[in-house]
Protein backbone atom coordinates (compact mmCIF):
# COMPACT_ATOMS: atom_id res chain seq x y z
CA UNK A 1 0.00 0.00 0.00
CA UNK A 2 1.61 3.48 -0.70
CA UNK A 3 2.46 5.45 2.02
CA UNK A 4 1.77 9.09 1.70
CA UNK A 5 3.79 11.72 2.72
CA UNK A 6 2.63 15.19 3.89
CA UNK A 7 4.46 18.26 1.43
CA UNK A 8 7.46 19.55 3.38
CA UNK A 9 10.69 21.00 2.65
CA UNK A 10 12.96 18.13 3.23
CA UNK A 11 10.37 15.99 0.77
CA UNK A 12 8.74 18.16 -1.48
CA UNK A 13 5.56 16.95 -3.10
CA UNK A 14 5.67 16.74 -6.85
CA UNK A 15 2.19 18.92 -8.26
CA UNK A 16 0.98 18.96 -11.79
CA UNK A 17 -2.16 21.40 -12.25
CA UNK A 18 -4.46 20.60 -15.07
CA UNK A 19 -6.40 23.85 -15.53
CA UNK A 20 -3.84 25.84 -14.02
CA UNK A 21 -5.42 29.16 -15.17
CA UNK A 22 -9.12 28.57 -14.18
CA UNK A 23 -10.37 29.86 -10.92
CA UNK A 24 -9.39 26.37 -9.07
CA UNK A 25 -6.08 26.09 -10.94
CA UNK A 26 -5.36 30.11 -9.33
CA UNK A 27 -6.11 29.54 -5.88
CA UNK A 28 -3.87 26.31 -5.99
CA UNK A 29 -0.93 28.31 -7.71
CA UNK A 30 -1.54 31.47 -4.76
CA UNK A 31 -1.56 28.12 -2.06
CA UNK A 32 1.85 26.47 -3.65
CA UNK A 33 3.58 29.79 -3.99
CA UNK A 34 2.92 30.64 -0.03
CA UNK A 35 5.13 27.72 0.73
CA UNK A 36 7.20 26.88 -2.18
CA UNK A 37 9.88 24.89 -0.26
CA UNK A 38 7.39 22.26 -0.18
CA UNK A 39 5.76 21.70 -3.58
CA UNK A 40 7.61 21.07 -7.07
CA UNK A 41 6.16 21.74 -10.08
CA UNK A 42 5.96 19.48 -12.72
CA UNK A 43 3.48 20.65 -15.21
CA UNK A 44 0.99 23.12 -15.40
CA UNK A 45 -1.85 23.27 -18.35
CA UNK A 46 -4.58 25.62 -19.65
CA UNK A 47 -6.98 25.94 -22.13
CA UNK A 48 -6.22 29.15 -24.19
CA UNK A 49 -5.13 31.59 -21.62
CA UNK A 50 -0.95 31.57 -22.86
CA UNK A 51 0.00 34.80 -21.11
CA UNK A 52 -1.73 33.54 -17.34
CA UNK A 53 -0.16 30.07 -18.27
CA UNK A 54 3.72 31.58 -19.22
CA UNK A 55 3.40 33.83 -16.05
CA UNK A 56 2.69 31.08 -13.98
CA UNK A 57 5.03 28.15 -14.87
CA UNK A 58 8.45 31.06 -14.81
CA UNK A 59 6.79 31.94 -10.86
CA UNK A 60 6.47 28.55 -9.87
CA UNK A 61 9.82 27.08 -12.20
CA UNK A 62 7.44 24.50 -13.54
CA UNK A 63 9.09 21.71 -15.95
CA UNK A 64 6.23 21.74 -18.37
CA UNK A 65 3.67 24.00 -19.90
CA UNK A 66 0.68 22.99 -21.92
CA UNK A 67 -2.21 24.63 -24.04
CA UNK A 68 -4.64 22.67 -24.96
CA UNK A 69 -5.70 24.48 -28.16
CA UNK A 70 -3.09 23.60 -30.72
CA UNK A 71 -3.13 27.10 -32.37
CA UNK A 72 -2.01 28.91 -29.40
CA UNK A 73 1.37 26.85 -29.25
CA UNK A 74 3.61 29.53 -30.97
CA UNK A 75 2.24 32.03 -28.54
CA UNK A 76 3.35 30.07 -25.59
CA UNK A 77 6.86 29.28 -27.14
CA UNK A 78 7.12 33.03 -27.42
CA UNK A 79 6.15 34.01 -23.56
CA UNK A 80 8.06 31.56 -22.29
CA UNK A 81 11.40 31.70 -24.40
CA UNK A 82 14.13 32.13 -22.78
CA UNK A 83 13.47 29.71 -20.10
CA UNK A 84 13.96 25.95 -19.39
CA UNK A 85 10.01 25.26 -19.35
CA UNK A 86 9.23 22.66 -22.07
CA UNK A 87 6.57 23.38 -24.08
CA UNK A 88 3.67 21.76 -25.83
CA UNK A 89 -0.15 21.91 -27.27
CA UNK A 90 -2.91 20.15 -28.06
CA UNK A 91 -5.17 17.04 -26.35
CA UNK A 92 -2.16 14.54 -26.59
CA UNK A 93 -0.45 17.16 -24.63
CA UNK A 94 -2.98 17.05 -22.20
CA UNK A 95 -3.21 13.94 -21.39
CA UNK A 96 0.94 13.76 -21.47
CA UNK A 97 1.10 15.96 -19.01
CA UNK A 98 -1.17 13.59 -16.82
CA UNK A 99 1.04 10.92 -17.34
CA UNK A 100 4.20 13.12 -15.79
CA UNK A 101 5.71 12.03 -12.36
CA UNK A 102 3.78 14.08 -10.43
CA UNK A 103 2.68 13.15 -6.94
CA UNK A 104 -1.03 14.93 -6.61
CA UNK A 105 -2.56 15.60 -9.39
CA UNK A 106 -4.99 18.90 -9.35
CA UNK A 107 -7.99 17.55 -11.69
CA UNK A 108 -9.42 21.46 -12.84
CA UNK A 109 -10.22 21.12 -16.50
CA UNK A 110 -13.63 22.16 -16.77
CA UNK A 111 -16.04 19.84 -18.74
CA UNK A 112 -15.80 16.55 -20.30
CA UNK A 113 -12.65 17.38 -21.28
CA UNK A 114 -10.83 16.35 -17.71
CA UNK A 115 -12.03 13.29 -18.46
CA UNK A 116 -8.51 11.66 -19.81
CA UNK A 117 -5.90 13.33 -18.35
CA UNK A 118 -7.87 12.52 -14.75
CA UNK A 119 -8.33 9.01 -15.95
CA UNK A 120 -4.31 8.47 -17.25
CA UNK A 121 -3.49 10.70 -13.77
CA UNK A 122 -5.93 8.04 -11.44
CA UNK A 123 -4.11 4.94 -13.66
CA UNK A 124 -0.62 5.62 -13.05
CA UNK A 125 -1.45 5.41 -9.05
CA UNK A 126 -1.34 9.95 -8.67
CA UNK A 127 -3.04 11.19 -5.63
CA UNK A 128 -5.81 12.97 -8.04
CA UNK A 129 -7.37 15.97 -5.92
CA UNK A 130 -10.65 16.17 -8.09
CA UNK A 131 -12.44 20.01 -8.67
CA UNK A 132 -13.71 18.05 -12.63
CA UNK A 133 -17.49 17.19 -11.27
CA UNK A 134 -18.05 15.59 -15.15
CA UNK A 135 -15.16 13.23 -14.66
CA UNK A 136 -16.47 11.43 -12.08
CA UNK A 137 -19.86 11.68 -13.39
CA UNK A 138 -20.01 10.47 -16.75
CA UNK A 139 -16.96 7.56 -16.16
CA UNK A 140 -17.53 7.15 -12.34
CA UNK A 141 -16.82 3.47 -12.22
CA UNK A 142 -14.00 3.46 -14.81
CA UNK A 143 -12.09 6.21 -12.63
CA UNK A 144 -12.70 4.42 -9.54
CA UNK A 145 -11.55 1.18 -10.56
CA UNK A 146 -8.40 2.93 -11.64
CA UNK A 147 -8.01 4.54 -8.35
CA UNK A 148 -8.40 0.86 -6.69
CA UNK A 149 -6.30 -0.78 -9.25
CA UNK A 150 -2.89 1.36 -9.30
CA UNK A 151 -3.17 2.60 -5.50
CA UNK A 152 -3.53 6.04 -6.11
CA UNK A 153 -5.89 7.87 -3.67
CA UNK A 154 -9.12 10.23 -5.02
CA UNK A 155 -9.48 13.63 -2.89
CA UNK A 156 -12.49 15.25 -3.47
CA UNK A 157 -12.28 19.05 -3.69
CA UNK A 158 -15.47 20.54 -4.41
CA UNK A 159 -15.85 21.86 -1.10
CA UNK A 160 -19.46 20.17 -0.57
CA UNK A 161 -17.90 16.70 -1.34
CA UNK A 162 -14.63 17.71 0.70
CA UNK A 163 -16.67 18.50 3.57
CA UNK A 164 -18.05 14.93 3.85
CA UNK A 165 -14.46 13.63 3.51
CA UNK A 166 -13.41 15.60 6.09
CA UNK A 167 -16.88 13.82 8.15
CA UNK A 168 -17.34 10.45 7.11
CA UNK A 169 -16.36 7.43 8.59
CA UNK A 170 -15.60 4.56 5.67
CA UNK A 171 -15.18 2.69 8.87
CA UNK A 172 -18.37 3.40 10.06
CA UNK A 173 -20.30 3.30 6.63
CA UNK A 174 -23.28 1.10 7.79
CA UNK A 175 -24.31 4.05 10.94
CA UNK A 176 -24.62 6.35 8.46
CA UNK A 177 -28.09 7.49 7.92
CA UNK A 178 -27.66 10.03 5.19
CA UNK A 179 -25.17 12.44 3.15
CA UNK A 180 -26.40 16.10 3.09
CA UNK A 181 -25.21 18.95 0.75
CA UNK A 182 -25.44 22.05 1.38
CA UNK A 183 -26.67 24.38 -2.07
CA UNK A 184 -26.92 27.98 -1.74
CA UNK A 185 -29.75 28.33 -4.31
CA UNK A 186 -27.56 30.23 -6.67
CA UNK A 187 -28.62 33.97 -8.19
CA UNK A 188 -32.36 32.78 -8.71
CA UNK A 189 -33.22 30.66 -5.29
CA UNK A 190 -35.78 33.63 -4.99
CA UNK A 191 -36.91 34.58 -8.67
CA UNK A 192 -40.19 33.33 -10.02
CA UNK A 193 -40.29 31.10 -13.41
CA UNK A 194 -41.61 34.14 -15.18
CA UNK A 195 -38.54 36.09 -14.03
CA UNK A 196 -36.54 33.16 -14.64
CA UNK A 197 -37.65 32.99 -18.00
CA UNK A 198 -35.83 35.91 -19.01
CA UNK A 199 -32.80 35.78 -16.75
CA UNK A 200 -29.47 36.97 -18.93
CA UNK A 201 -26.30 35.63 -18.79
CA UNK A 202 -24.88 38.57 -16.66
CA UNK A 203 -27.94 37.70 -14.22
CA UNK A 204 -27.09 33.96 -14.02
CA UNK A 205 -23.22 34.69 -13.89
CA UNK A 206 -23.65 36.75 -10.65
CA UNK A 207 -23.47 33.84 -8.28
CA UNK A 208 -24.23 35.48 -4.64
CA UNK A 209 -21.61 33.79 -2.78
CA UNK A 210 -19.10 32.14 -4.50
CA UNK A 211 -16.83 33.16 -7.32
CA UNK A 212 -16.58 31.06 -9.93
CA UNK A 213 -15.89 30.59 -13.75
CA UNK A 214 -18.75 30.73 -16.51
CA UNK A 215 -19.84 27.76 -16.98
CA UNK A 216 -20.11 26.69 -13.17
CA UNK A 217 -21.64 29.87 -12.46
CA UNK A 218 -24.98 28.59 -14.90
CA UNK A 219 -24.65 25.31 -13.39
CA UNK A 220 -25.37 26.93 -9.75
CA UNK A 221 -27.77 29.12 -11.26
CA UNK A 222 -30.20 26.32 -13.00
CA UNK A 223 -28.99 23.79 -10.11
CA UNK A 224 -27.47 21.75 -12.43
CA UNK A 225 -24.09 21.88 -10.39
CA UNK A 226 -25.98 20.09 -7.10
CA UNK A 227 -27.88 17.53 -9.40
CA UNK A 228 -23.91 16.55 -10.60
CA UNK A 229 -23.18 16.79 -7.15
CA UNK A 230 -25.50 14.46 -5.77
CA UNK A 231 -24.38 11.70 -8.47
CA UNK A 232 -20.41 12.43 -7.24
CA UNK A 233 -21.99 12.18 -3.72
CA UNK A 234 -22.87 8.67 -4.37
CA UNK A 235 -20.09 7.13 -6.01
CA UNK A 236 -17.49 8.70 -3.54
CA UNK A 237 -19.39 7.37 -0.70
CA UNK A 238 -21.24 4.51 -2.02
CA UNK A 239 -24.24 5.05 -0.55
CA UNK A 240 -27.52 4.61 -2.22
CA UNK A 241 -29.37 7.40 -4.10
CA UNK A 242 -31.97 7.69 -1.58
CA UNK A 243 -29.37 8.43 1.29
CA UNK A 244 -28.26 11.70 -0.31
CA UNK A 245 -30.44 14.38 0.32
CA UNK A 246 -29.35 18.48 -0.92
CA UNK A 247 -31.00 21.36 1.38
CA UNK A 248 -30.38 24.43 0.21
CA UNK A 249 -28.31 26.87 2.56
CA UNK A 250 -27.73 30.43 1.07
CA UNK A 251 -25.40 31.38 3.36
CA UNK A 252 -22.80 28.97 2.58
CA UNK A 253 -21.11 28.59 6.37
CA UNK A 254 -22.06 24.79 6.40
CA UNK A 255 -20.46 23.24 3.43
CA UNK A 256 -22.41 19.73 3.84
CA UNK A 257 -23.23 17.00 6.68
CA UNK A 258 -23.90 13.74 7.65
CA UNK A 259 -26.15 12.07 9.93
CA UNK A 260 -25.73 9.22 11.45
CA UNK A 261 -28.23 6.84 12.76
CA UNK A 262 -27.27 7.46 16.73
CA UNK A 263 -28.81 10.90 15.85
CA UNK A 264 -25.44 12.70 15.22
CA UNK A 265 -24.97 15.60 12.92
CA UNK A 266 -21.25 15.86 11.75
CA UNK A 267 -20.80 18.87 9.71
CA UNK A 268 -17.83 21.10 8.02
CA UNK A 269 -17.69 24.67 8.46
CA UNK A 270 -15.91 27.17 6.58
CA UNK A 271 -15.95 30.61 5.04
CA UNK A 272 -16.74 30.66 1.15
CA UNK A 273 -13.34 30.10 0.31
CA UNK A 274 -11.79 27.56 -2.40
CA UNK A 275 -8.51 27.21 -0.87
CA UNK A 276 -10.13 25.70 2.15
CA UNK A 277 -11.32 22.29 0.43
CA UNK A 278 -8.04 23.27 -1.65
CA UNK A 279 -5.55 23.13 1.10
CA UNK A 280 -7.15 20.47 2.98
CA UNK A 281 -6.12 17.95 -0.14
CA UNK A 282 -2.74 19.65 -1.08
CA UNK A 283 -1.69 18.86 2.33
CA UNK A 284 -3.29 15.61 2.72
CA UNK A 285 -2.71 13.18 4.72
CA UNK A 286 -1.83 16.51 7.07
CA UNK A 287 -3.38 19.70 7.31
CA UNK A 288 -1.52 22.68 5.96
CA UNK A 289 -1.60 26.30 7.47
CA UNK A 290 -4.12 28.32 4.98
CA UNK A 291 -4.57 32.12 4.06
CA UNK A 292 -8.12 32.04 3.79
CA UNK A 293 -10.54 34.21 6.41
CA UNK A 294 -11.09 32.36 9.90
CA UNK A 295 -15.24 31.73 10.57
CA UNK A 296 -15.77 34.15 13.10
CA UNK A 297 -19.32 32.90 14.77
CA UNK A 298 -19.79 36.07 16.58
CA UNK A 299 -19.77 37.54 13.41
CA UNK A 300 -21.59 34.98 10.81
CA UNK A 301 -25.23 35.62 10.04
CA UNK A 302 -28.11 33.32 11.23
CA UNK A 303 -28.10 30.05 9.55
CA UNK A 304 -31.22 29.13 7.79
CA UNK A 305 -32.14 26.59 5.08
CA UNK A 306 -34.51 25.64 2.79
CA UNK A 307 -35.83 22.48 0.37
CA UNK A 308 -35.08 22.73 -3.09
CA UNK A 309 -37.81 23.61 -5.75
CA UNK A 310 -37.65 21.16 -8.54
CA UNK A 311 -40.35 22.73 -9.64
CA UNK A 312 -38.40 26.09 -10.44
CA UNK A 313 -34.87 23.66 -10.81
CA UNK A 314 -35.64 20.89 -12.65
CA UNK A 315 -31.91 19.93 -12.92
CA UNK A 316 -32.19 18.56 -9.28
CA UNK A 317 -34.75 16.15 -10.67
CA UNK A 318 -32.72 14.54 -14.00
CA UNK A 319 -29.88 14.47 -12.85
CA UNK A 320 -31.55 12.33 -9.77
CA UNK A 321 -33.40 10.52 -12.69
CA UNK A 322 -29.96 10.23 -14.23
CA UNK A 323 -28.15 8.43 -11.16
CA UNK A 324 -31.19 5.67 -10.73
CA UNK A 325 -31.00 4.92 -14.72
CA UNK A 326 -27.64 4.99 -14.76
CA UNK A 327 -25.57 3.31 -18.20
CA UNK A 328 -25.40 6.08 -20.37
CA UNK A 329 -27.78 8.62 -18.34
CA UNK A 330 -25.65 10.45 -16.43
CA UNK A 331 -23.34 11.49 -19.85
CA UNK A 332 -26.08 12.11 -21.57
CA UNK A 333 -26.91 14.26 -18.72
CA UNK A 334 -23.95 16.33 -18.59
CA UNK A 335 -23.29 16.35 -22.18
CA UNK A 336 -26.43 18.02 -23.31
CA UNK A 337 -25.79 20.38 -20.41
CA UNK A 338 -22.73 21.21 -21.75
CA UNK A 339 -23.76 22.38 -25.08
CA UNK A 340 -26.91 23.93 -23.41
CA UNK A 341 -24.93 26.11 -21.07
CA UNK A 342 -22.86 26.93 -24.14
CA UNK A 343 -25.76 28.00 -26.09
CA UNK A 344 -26.87 29.97 -23.63
CA UNK A 345 -23.98 31.90 -22.99
CA UNK A 346 -23.79 32.53 -26.40
CA UNK A 347 -27.28 33.99 -26.56
CA UNK A 348 -29.44 31.78 -28.85
CA UNK A 349 -31.17 29.87 -25.83
CA UNK A 350 -33.27 31.23 -23.04
CA UNK A 351 -32.20 30.17 -19.17
CA UNK A 352 -35.39 27.61 -18.73
CA UNK A 353 -34.34 26.43 -22.64
CA UNK A 354 -31.50 24.78 -20.95
CA UNK A 355 -33.22 21.98 -18.76
CA UNK A 356 -35.50 21.39 -21.18
CA UNK A 357 -33.18 20.62 -23.59
CA UNK A 358 -31.12 17.96 -21.21
CA UNK A 359 -34.83 16.46 -20.31
CA UNK A 360 -35.14 16.17 -24.27
CA UNK A 361 -32.34 14.71 -25.03
CA UNK A 362 -32.52 11.79 -22.51
CA UNK A 363 -35.88 11.15 -23.37
CA UNK A 364 -34.67 11.02 -26.92
CA UNK A 365 -31.55 8.48 -26.44
CA UNK A 366 -32.23 4.92 -27.27
CA UNK A 367 -30.65 2.52 -24.81
CA UNK A 368 -30.03 5.20 -22.03
CA UNK A 369 -29.57 2.20 -19.50
CA UNK A 370 -27.03 0.52 -21.45
CA UNK A 371 -24.08 -0.75 -19.54
CA UNK A 372 -20.93 1.42 -19.63
CA UNK A 373 -17.50 -0.42 -19.89
CA UNK A 374 -14.75 1.41 -21.94
CA UNK A 375 -13.73 5.17 -22.14
CA UNK A 376 -14.68 5.02 -26.14
CA UNK A 377 -18.12 4.12 -25.30
CA UNK A 378 -18.73 7.16 -22.74
CA UNK A 379 -16.73 9.38 -25.55
CA UNK A 380 -18.76 7.92 -28.47
CA UNK A 381 -22.08 8.97 -25.83
CA UNK A 382 -20.98 12.39 -25.00
CA UNK A 383 -20.43 12.99 -28.48
CA UNK A 384 -23.67 11.47 -30.13
CA UNK A 385 -25.54 13.30 -26.63
CA UNK A 386 -23.93 16.78 -27.81
CA UNK A 387 -24.73 16.38 -31.24
CA UNK A 388 -28.52 16.15 -30.09
CA UNK A 389 -28.24 18.76 -27.77
CA UNK A 390 -27.04 21.26 -30.50
CA UNK A 391 -30.18 20.45 -32.54
CA UNK A 392 -32.26 21.06 -29.68
CA UNK A 393 -30.86 24.01 -29.26
CA UNK A 394 -30.81 25.66 -32.72
CA UNK A 395 -34.83 24.75 -32.61
CA UNK A 396 -35.34 27.03 -29.92
CA UNK A 397 -33.00 29.77 -31.18
CA UNK A 398 -34.93 29.93 -34.24
CA UNK A 399 -38.22 31.02 -31.28
CA UNK A 400 -35.87 33.77 -29.81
Amino acid sequence: MTKWIAPSPETPRGITILGSTGSVGQSTVDLIERDPASYRVEALVAHRSVEALADQARRLHAKLAVVADPERYRALKEALAGTSVEVAAGPEAVVEAASRPAEWVMAAVVGFAGLAPTLVAARRGAMVALANKEALVCAGRLLLEAIEQSGGVLLPVDSEHNAIFQVFDPGQRQAVDRLILTASGGPFRNWSLADMAEATPEQALAHPNWDMGDKISIDSATMMNKGLELIEAQLLFGLPEEQVEIVVHPQSVIHSMVAYRDGSVLAQLGTADMRIPISHALGWPARIDGPSAKLDFMAAPALTFERPDSGRFPALRLAREALVTGGHAPIVLNAANEAAVAAFLARRIRFLDIARIVEDVMAGWNGISDRVDALQQVQAADLEARRLAEDFCRAKSLSI
